[in-house]
């Protein structure tokens, strides 16, 4: 059985991606299709910020693009220099906090610093709200856009020409939703009531459902692992073999 993954390929040096080699140890055949572009932006303002280590209680993370930003940021070799120098180990002597992992072991409490937060465009407003409460000063700074793919219809268009429909689908983001669900609908025609949409999370499955689309299984976590075995259930194969 196919199913479709509307995603962003891991880098090519880590191997191949963990989602494809999951769901084919399920037995299904999956197509992994990129849907946003990414441009990064104010990266001279980021390495300012990066310059004053002794102006922030740490930094704060929530997506995988902002590292991209900071590496980025100092490929420039005068910037390399002075990081390697000095400012690499002072950043070590700070805390960096992860999505999922920051507010649980943030405590409530008001430093005279705040904490440096490289972020998208499209951030959500949860985590500001959260730290905002609990007193914790944090400082945004957008380092990157989001943008739709420049092959992405392209992209569609052959798989459900060549491929056929999948029997499930698998949303990443909101951002892929708002991108690709109009390509979806014209391209599957009658027969996208055949089709099983599975979300990565809660806040991509939210957009799914404001979207108006049925929501036939949501990752119990992001993992490969969760999601394989959430799509096994909505497509009823309780007869499969579970790889050991």
């Amino acid at each position: 059985m196919k199913v479709l993954l509307l995603k962003e390929p891991k880098d090519k040096e880590s191997g191949p991606d963990p989602y494809i080699q999951e769901l084919g140890l399920y037995g299904f055949e999956a197509t992994l299709i990129p849907v946003l572009s990414f441009e990064f932006i104010s990266l001279e303002s980021l390495f300012e910020k990066l310059s004053h280590p002794e102006c922030y209680e740490g930094l704060i993370f929530t997506s995988p693009r902002a590292l991209e930003a900071i590496k980025i940021c100092l490929k420039e070799r005068s910037k390399n220099e002075a990081w390697s120098k000095s400012l690499k180990q002072k950043w070590n002597t700070k805390p960096v906090y992860v999505v999922g992992k920051a507010t649980a072991s943030l405590g409530e409490k008001s430093n005279s610093s705040a904490l440096l937060f490289p972020c998208g465009a499209l951030k959500r407003e949860v985590l500001p709200t959260v730290l905002r409460e609990k007193g914790i000063p944090l400082e945004s700074l957008t380092v990157y856009q989001t943008t739709q793919h420049a092959h992405l219809q392209e992209s569609l268009s052959s798989y459900f020409s060549q491929q056929g429909i999948p029997a499930s689908l698998v949303f990443f983001s909101p951002s892929s939703v708002k991108f690709c669900l109009q390509h979806i609908q014209k391209l599957s025609g009658d027969f996208i009531n055949h089709i099983k949409f599975a979300a990565i999370g809660p806040t991509t499955a939210k957009a799914m459902e404001a979207a108006g689309i049925p929501v036939s299984c949501t990752a119990e976590s992001p993992t490969p692992q969760d999601l394989a075995t959430g799509i096994q259930k909505a497509l009823h194969l309780h007869n499969c073999s579970v790889p050991k």
